[in-house]
This record gives C-alpha cells, sequence and structure tokens, in this order.
C-alpha cells in the first residue's frame, strides 16, 4: 500500500440496510481521514468493489484506501489497526477489507481465531506496503 501500491477496499456489510452501512461508512472514513499519511475516498457507484464484480452492488457504499507516505509502521499495520479499533466501538460492526484478490473481515468483537487471520493477512499484504529497502544500510 505503499505510494503507488495497491488501493485498499473497505466494505461496511450491514445484511441489506444501506442507511446503516451508508451512516457507517461516513464515519469509518472520517476516522481514516484523520489519520495522517493515509488517503481514503468513496468508490463510484459504477466502480468494482471487489475482483471478478463489475461494480459496487444495488445501495452498496465502499470506500478506497491508500498510503501517500512511508511511515514508521507499516501502512497496513496502521490501517487494520485503525479498522479494529473503530469496530470495537460497537460489536457488531463489521469491515471487509480486500487488497487485489485476498480479503479478510475484521470485527468489533474478533475471538482468538479471527485475529490469527487477520495476522496471517497482514503478513500476506505486507510485502506491498513496507518501506522501501534502504541500499546504504550496512
Amino acid at each position: 500500500m505503499r505510494n503507488g501500491g495497491t488501493p485498499w477496499t473497505l466494505t461496511v456489510p450491514t445484511s441489506g440496510d444501506t442507511l446503516r452501512q451508508e451512516r457507517l461508512t461516513r464515519d469509518l472514513h472520517a476516522t481514516l481521514h484523520a489519520t495522517d499519511g493515509l488517503v481514503v475516498g468513496f468508490h463510484e457507484a459504477d466502480e468494482p468493489t471487489q475482483p471478478g464484480h463489475k461494480g459496487a452492488g444495488v445501495g452498496e457504499v465502499a470506500l478506497w484506501a491508500a498510503s501517500t507516505a512511508a511511515v514508521a509502521r507499516p501502512a497496513s499495520q496502521v490501517l487494520i489497526t485503525l479498522i479494529k479499533e473503530w469496530c470495537a466501538k460497537e460489536r457488531h460492526r463489521k469491515v471487509v477489507v480486500t487488497v487485489g484478490d485476498d480479503s479478510i473481515e475484521i470485527t468489533g468483537r474478533p475471538d482468538v481465531a479471527q485475529e490469527r487471520m487477520v495476522r496471517e493477512f497482514q503478513d500476506r499484504v505486507a510485502n506491498d506496503d513496507g518501506p522501501e529497502p534502504d541500499d546504504s544500510a550496512v
């Protein structure tokens, strides 16, 4: 997710409640937008939100997120931490994070298995968002 890397797609599933989805998505947008080093925006209605889809579903609201600069921690860690904190505000909140062909669902009440899956997801996508290697370092 480093500058020029793969943008992430963030979807807040609400079992078809489009008003709640829009409200929660806008709240997540505000939370992420306030973070230095992240750029967040809304997917256009005709843009695909997931691989293999022609566009967003009827009434579906989704965000995209990308890193603007190298940060001390990899951008994936920062973004996942922010999403987990946002979900923890209400136990029924969920966010589906998609990077390329890989995705993970983060919930407001993660269990041990989900925490492990999130760490594995971060390991898989970490290659795309770490700081550039410093060839001059000894």
